[in-house]
């Protein structure tokens, strides 16, 4: 029983990955079924011995299979749908409201992916329905309303599936894009420390060996060999930190990319380019990337916005990152990750403003200098002597 009701991998929801839209979706197609109760009560022409036990049986079986529509495994999508339209065929001679389910399987069967087999499945539903209107004297107006409702209404579920499947995609390709670079800049990082380390780590223990034995027989000379392997040591550290600090380094362009496809994947406009002549050094470009993320990040979520853009301008050794929306404003000043911005940007000697009044959008303007020299920890590591030509031998 616990499997009836635990949504199906191959399912709308799974495979669409469960958004909260369709459940709403799902749920706000079911409000309709009060009317199954009320039009009955409403109407003076009919006893409720007639239409109440058909109607109280109906609807769990009409639930039951609405829920699996959406959670069920998509290939029998249409049986399901099948299903509610015979169900409405049988309790419609009972309880008029009940054409409610062959209108609401004719909507179901637009969550297919092909327009030809919803079509399809509307012609082979309505064969049926206009036998049984025939056969209670339904009025030939009333059935083209419903027919239309119908229509209308399930084409309207066929855009919209088609368009949260684009949209699924395109959140499945932006995953897959981020993964195929962190896998290229592992790839990367691999070469460069099998160069470094490779010839270096050799030299490394053909001195050391060399130390060993001249240890006893002339010390001096093995001192020297230590002294040089030191050198050696010294001077791959420095090398290997480059490398992980390349690993680690942020690239503009990149998040500029990743929050195109996070933001157009929502259906926000976005606008934004990195100008060509852009310089930077890696110990700026870094944080602000992170800067980037988080105000990106913070539109996807907070702002509910239609656009944005980010914009960049450079004025001498000053360089300006310019990050807008037209949500709903009103950003705190030190909420949504906004303290840990202010605290990159702070510790590049920038500065940091953020425009943001109520339903008019959030501005937040990025100040810092274009370079920004290493510090002395940093830069003691570097080797304090390069090895010549014959010592290298």
């Amino acid at each position: 029983m616990k499997a009836w009701f635990t949504p199906h991998p191959d399912s709308l929801l799974g495979k669409l990955g469960s958004p909260s839209y369709l459940r709403w979706e799902a749920m706000a197609n079911l409000v309709w079924v009060a009317a199954l109760f009320i039009g009955p009560i409403t109407d003076a022409r009919t006893t409720w011995t007639r239409w109440l036990l058909p109607t109280l049986i109906s609807a769990p079986i009409y639930l039951y299979f609405h829920y699996r529509i959406y959670a069920g495994p998509y290939r029998y999508l249409p049986w399901y749908a099948a299903g509610i339209g015979l169900l409405g065929m049988l309790v419609w001679p009972f309880n008029g409201v009940a054409i409610g389910f062959i209108v609401s399987a004719g909507m179901c069967m637009a969550y297919l992916q092909s327009l030809r087999r919803w079509l399809t499945g509307l012609a082979i539903l309505a064969v049926p329905v206009a036998f049984q209107a025939w056969r209670l004297h339904m009025s030939p107006w009333v059935m083209l309303l419903i027919a239309f409702v119908a229509l209308a209404s399930g084409f309207g579920h066929f855009l919209r599936m088609n368009n949260h499947r684009r949209d699924a995609a395109l959140r499945m390709s932006q995953d897959e894009v981020r993964r195929l670079a962190t896998l290229a800049e592992r790839e990367r990082i691999g070469r460069d420390l099998h160069d470094l380390l490779g010839h270096t780590l050799s030299l490394v223990a053909l001195k050391s060996e060399l130390a060993r034995k001249l240890a006893r027989v002339d010390p001096e000379r093995a001192q020297r060999e230590m002294e040089e392997v030191e050198r050696v040591a010294r001077h791959a550290l420095a090398e290997v930190r480059t490398a992980v600090t390349g690993m680690r380094r942020g690239d503009l362009a990149a998040e500029l990319v990743s929050a195109r496809l996070m933001l157009e994947a929502s259906g926000l406009n976005f606008s934004g380019a990195l100008p060509d002549d852009t310089r930077l050094s890696t110990q700026v470009e870094a944080p602000l990337a992170l800067v980037l993320r988080e105000a990106v990040t913070n539109i996807h979520r907070h702002a509910r916005a239609q656009s944005a853009w980010v914009e960049f301008t450079t004025s001498g050794d000053q360089f300006e990152m310019r990050v807008r929306d037209d949500g709903c404003g009103g950003l705190s000043a030190h909420g949504n990750g906004v303290s840990g911005m202010r605290e990159r940007i702070h510790a590049l000697g920038g500065s940091l403003k953020i425009d943001s009044p109520p339903r008019r959008g959030t501005l937040l303007t990025v100040r810092v200098p274009r370079h920004k020299e290493q510090s002395a920890d940093v830069a003691s590591d570097a080797p304090t002597a390069v090895l010549d030509d014959r010592s290298a031998a």
